[in-house]
């Protein structure tokens, strides 16, 4: 999936893509003005403060369980949920890897959300769009 993909695999548009698009300028926001190399906690704040400015709502270290078999086996913070839709996880790495984007599959996996944007404070900006339908939940 490139960076700025507004198109699902097969096809598909992207759910929330104004929503995304906001999040998404408020990313580039943050990254001109801090640029890369501190800690996520810091990236995490900002971006709260800057989508809060934009008029979205944001709630930072939302917290989600992960469920097996009816059992709950451990419990996770989201760095932000943004107008209850868009699961944002943040880093502060070099570049992305595929454990990143795995990682907030899984989150994805484990809640109520399809959509997250993987967005790295790293060398260059990076911006990644994950969906994941209830379908691919289901299997």
């Amino acid at each position: 999936m490139d960076d700025h993909s507004a198109v699902a695999e097969g096809g598909r548009p992207f759910p929330h893509r104004q929503l995304t698009e906001k999040i998404i300028k408020g990313f580039y926001e943050v990254y001109n003005r801090l640029g890369r190399g501190f800690l996520e906690k810091l990236y995490e704040r900002a971006m709260a403060i800057e989508l809060e400015e934009a008029g979205l709502g944001v709630e930072t270290q939302a917290p989600a369980t992960v469920v097996y078999k009816g059992h709950v086996i451990g419990e996770f913070a989201l760095d932000l949920v943004v107008e209850d839709k868009v699961v944002v996880e943040l880093k502060s790495v070099r570049t992305l890897t595929e454990e990143h984007a795995a990682q907030l599959i899984n989150y994805l996996t484990a809640t109520k959300y399809e959509l997250g944007l993987l967005l790295n404070f790293g060398d260059k900006p990076e911006i990644r769009r994950i969906l994941c339908t209830r379908e691919y939940k289901q299997h």
